[in-house]
């Protein structure tokens, strides 16, 4: 963290060592803070747009950043900073607001935790109004499709494994992460130990299909590991932990062959199509959901209990008033 000034280095320290974030939630905390760091050093001292070497401007930005600077930012000065980032940078409102998360904790560490400001401008400081959008999903007959299209795959371990992570998706809702991160003994029966957000173990239960596909997989791995030693679940091709992005590539060629945009739907719709098959045909609780996807707030999973214009069509027509 060399190009990062001392105080927001620090801050990503104890990111790291006090709240235990993830790798990849620090490194958006450290970029979305840096955008911030810089635009309002620029807005400030602008002499040193001047500065043609990146090195030099960088180095000089991050000496601007003293406790001197950061007390006498005003709410105003983070409200010019978000009209940056609709008009210059056209980020959406939910851009927005995780920005806007980002310097609230921020700003709270600066003045909770090593109380070197003196007051917490971020208070009062309001996130915009959100777009509201409903997730992208596969329906059910679009589910079966792509199972269908998986099975059809003629080397058989990439038949078995494609679909065991697959099913799994769409079964249990983890994250892509969690899913490359299952080693071999973490699965024991009906479940699977994951490593999730902020690296926290947590559980997945597998259903009894989900557990019979996964049982036979096992089976075609070791056997294609030959004796091989290998403590990931879910192996590539060379025989060692598949990344993130083959799966990824996986996915796309499978959702092509069955027809789907791939601009469209993606991994990560896999996760949306499983809360919401769950939600539409297990008739789930909310809190059980939300449990199941691993989020921290009951307000991310609600984006699942999304209801189609069919259902609300025939919600209108059940009325008792229609029948007089």
């Amino acid at each position: 963290m060399t190009d990062t000034p001392l105080i927001l280095k620090d801050y990503l320290n104890y990111l790291k060592t006090i709240r235990g974030l993830s790798p990849s939630t620090i490194k958006e905390y450290k970029y979305d803070l840096t955008v911030f760091i810089n635009f309002e050093v620029l807005r400030i001292y602008p002499e040193i747009n001047s500065i043609s070497n990146p090195e030099l401007k960088n180095k000089e930005i991050n000496k601007k950043v003293t406790k001197k600077f950061l007390n006498s930012l005003e709410l105003n000065d983070l409200y010019q900073y978000l009209s940056y980032l609709d008009n210059e940078k056209n980020d959406l409102s939910s851009t927005r607001s995780r920005k806007i998360a980002a310097l609230r904790s921020f700003f709270n560490y600066l003045y909770s935790d090593i109380e070197i400001i003196d007051k917490n401008i971020t208070t009062k400081l309001k996130n915009p109004k959100a777009n509201k959008r409903q997730p992208i999903y596969l329906t059910l007959q679009e589910t079966k499709r792509l199972l269908n299209v998986i099975s059809k795959e003629k080397n058989e371990f990439l038949k078995n494994r494609d679909l065991c992570i697959v099913f799994t998706f769409l079964t249990t809702g983890m994250r892509l992460s969690e899913l490359v991160s299952i080693d071999i003994n973490k699965t024991n029966e009906d479940r699977l130990t994951v490593i999730g957000k902020g690296n926290k173990e947590r559980m997945i239960y597998l259903s009894d299909t989900c557990k019979d596909i996964l049982d036979n997989y096992k089976i075609i791995r070791n056997k294609y590991l030959d004796g091989k030693y290998e403590p990931a679940l879910f192996i590539s091709t060379r025989k060692n932990r598949i990344s993130k992005r083959a799966i990824q590539h996986m996915i796309d060629k499978y959702l092509e062959k069955a027809g789907f945009d791939t601009s469209i739907y993606s991994v990560h719709k896999l996760r949306h199509t499983a809360a919401t098959l769950m939600y539409r045909y297990g008739n789930v609780d909310i809190r059980a959901l939300q449990e199941i996807l691993g989020h921290e707030s009951v307000a991310t999973t609600q984006i699942y209990t999304h209801i189609e214009d069919e259902d609300i069509k025939k919600a209108i027509e059940k009325n008792p008033l229609n029948n007089l």
